[in-house]
């Protein structure tokens, strides 16, 4: 069993900055993949960001040139640092956890955290 806990949300202006954390329990967060999804109001959850257990990241379309997803294995933790943020990204951010498969398919995350919520303003 893996337990994730997510923090760092808020409330920002379009152009700030936030980065979220995830703290991973059960399990040594490098053997396992770790991701970020987003769901927005009345959409459907997305893939947003990953890291493999080789440390490599792996982006979504939300993500690209502005999302930098990274690990410390010490602290056991994933963290989202979010730049130049927009109206759009207003969503719930989860934390998830996987054994393997699809890096960025919902389907293969056995392990999720309850989310943090993301609100940016025009």
């Amino acid at each position: 069993q893996v337990q994730l806990v997510e923090s760092g949300g808020g409330m920002v202006q379009a152009g700030a900055s936030l980065r979220l954390s995830c703290a991973a329990s059960g399990r040594t967060i490098s053997s396992i993949f770790t991701a970020w999804f987003r769901q927005g109001p009345g959409t459907e959850r997305e893939f947003v960001a990953a890291i493999s257990r080789d440390d490599s990241p792996w982006y979504g379309d939300p993500a690209k040139g502005r999302f930098t997803i990274a690990r410390d294995n010490a602290k056991s933790t994933v963290y989202l640092q979010m730049n130049g943020l927009k109206p759009d990204d207003t969503a719930v951010y989860y934390c998830a956890a996987s054994e393997g498969g699809s890096i960025s398919a919902r389907s293969s995350y056995e392990y999720w955290g309850k989310g943090t919520q993301v609100t940016v303003s025009s």
